[in-house]
């Protein structure tokens, strides 16, 4: 495990994953009777702001963990296209509001931040091809087979 192979794409895609799950825990929307959490307002979007959020941490773990950087990458990948479904999916929360709310709380606004983050890290990520933070894969030499005389006749041609 190695925290020096995170590049700036990684962090700041961590950094909107951590700011989608803070948002879970604040006010989602303004209403006359008080805040509205993201828990009584539960919808697809909210799953979807979910799985992205669980990706960009998954990214970030796989590129500390792994030893090679093929699942760092293929997450990079998918992490880029739940980050535009999750910034989508932020968007319809702040603009589409309850019938009862009023306002849309920090909590959707966080989310919208966090999202675009997760985007633009994950985007960021996927443009480096730096592959330097991983070490080259170590290859175990093999010995050549051992030398043989040919058999009598096997490299002689008839003309």
């Amino acid at each position: 495990m190695r925290l020096q192979r995170l590049r700036a794409g990684e962090l700041i895609a961590l950094s909107g994953s951590v700011c989608i799950f803070v948002s879970l825990a604040l006010s989602s929307y303004e209403s006359p009777s008080g805040g509205l959490s993201v828990w009584s307002t539960f919808g697809v979007a909210v799953v979807v702001l979910m799985i992205a959020a669980a990706m960009g941490l998954a990214l970030a773990v796989a590129t500390i963990a792994e030893r090679s950087s093929a699942i760092p990458v293929a997450l990079i990948v998918w992490t880029t296209i739940a980050g535009l479904a999750a910034v989508i999916a932020a968007l319809v929360r702040v603009l589409e509001r309850p019938a009862h709310a009023t306002s849309a709380g920090a909590g959707d606004w966080l989310a919208l931040a966090g999202a675009l983050a997760l985007l633009v890290g994950s985007w960021q990520a996927m443009r480096d091809e730096r592959t330097s933070a991983y070490d080259p894969p170590e290859i175990e030499p093999r010995t050549p087979p051992p030398a043989s005389a040919p058999p009598d006749g096997a490299g002689a041609t008839n003309v």
